[in-house]
């Protein structure tokens, strides 16, 4: 399809709690917390400009927001590190500030995902734009956002990255109904989204495709979250404004490559740190061998997943 405007703006929603990760987010944004060295959220921030982002709109809680000061100038730091010629460290810390042009909105309570963007909009124009989730980080040599615009690109609506999930996980994702589920032998894997369910029971779920923290959004979603009706906890959650644009609107479920990793639960932010340390070359071997040395302590320790791969 054709004339399609360029994607240059990003949301990502910062202003949460991060409940699931307390007591490491009462004082910390869970979005700081590091994963291998590197605080979530600039993972997102990192996905967005190698999709091509320019704009990226960070929704934080306060304008203090440690968020901020993270990719902010610190000269006081860069002289610290030049003056002691660590150089690479301060070309890093100096690199931050410009990964993108990053601007703040602040929204004062968690009203749920969809309020989030709404705080946004004014930087947002009425163009497309895309939502990263930073609790959910994806690693694929194409990054998800570029998968979700060539997919927009293809197909025109708006996208949500997609993928089958455990019966026992249903319920804690927005779950997808599609009119015809791709294959490994169709052209596309895409499909047309007809419903969308917040956190079914799996008993209740539509299917087990739940969606994954990347959305593509084209204006015409405004006019669905203004009639979504808030939760039971006063939360307007994306989600049912998406079930409702659907029916009008066209949406589809991009069953996105790459590996997945949900940092925002407790579990799941040990996984990313092992399996993300364990993709860099300066801790790989090392934390390699400590590994085979935690299997040889743990008593009926399973065979690591890992333990094939490493041995190449």
């Amino acid at each position: 399809m054709s004339n399609h405007q360029e994607i240059v703006r990003a949301v990502i929603p910062a202003a949460g709690f991060g409940t699931r990760m307390l007591p490491a987010s009462k004082a910390v944004p869970k979005e700081m917390l590091p994963v291998a060295g590197k605080p979530l959220i600039q993972y997102a921030v990192e996905e967005a400009v190698a999709s091509g982002i320019q704009t990226v709109i960070l929704v934080v809680r306060n304008r203090k927001s440690l968020i901020r000061a993270h990719f902010a100038h610190n000269p006081e730091l860069e002289s610290f590190l030049e003056e002691r010629q660590i150089t690479a460290a301060a070309e890093l810390a100096r690199q931050l500030a410009k990964l993108a042009d990053l601007r703040y909105v602040e929204q004062e309570r968690p009203l749920g995902l969809a309020h989030a963007i709404c705080c946004a909009r004014p930087l947002l124009r009425e163009e497309p734009f895309v939502v990263l989730l930073p609790d959910v980080i994806i690693v694929n040599n194409e990054p998800v956002t570029r998968q979700l615009i060539r997919t927009h690109e293809q197909l025109g609506g708006s996208v949500v990255a997609i993928r089958e999930v455990e019966p026992s996980a249903v319920q804690r994702h927005g779950i997808v109904q599609v009119e015809r589920r791709p294959t490994a032998f169709s052209s596309s894997k895409a499909a047309r989204v007809i419903r969308l369910v917040e956190k079914p029971s799996a008993a209740q779920a539509p299917s087990r495709l739940g969606v994954f923290g990347r959305y593509l959004l084209e204006p015409a979603i405004w006019d669905f979250i203004a009639q979504t009706v808030p939760d039971a906890h006063g939360e307007v959650q994306l989600t049912d404004a998406l079930n409702l644009f659907c029916q009008a609107g066209f949406l589809s479920g991009l069953c996105f490559e790459g590996e997945h990793y949900d940092a925002g639960d407790p579990l799941g932010y040990l996984q990313a740190n092992l399996e993300l340390a364990l993709r860099d070359p300066h801790l790989r071997q090392p934390l390699v061998n400590y590994l085979r040395h935690l299997h040889g302590k743990v008593e009926g320790c399973p065979t690591l997943n890992h333990e094939q791969p490493l041995e190449q």
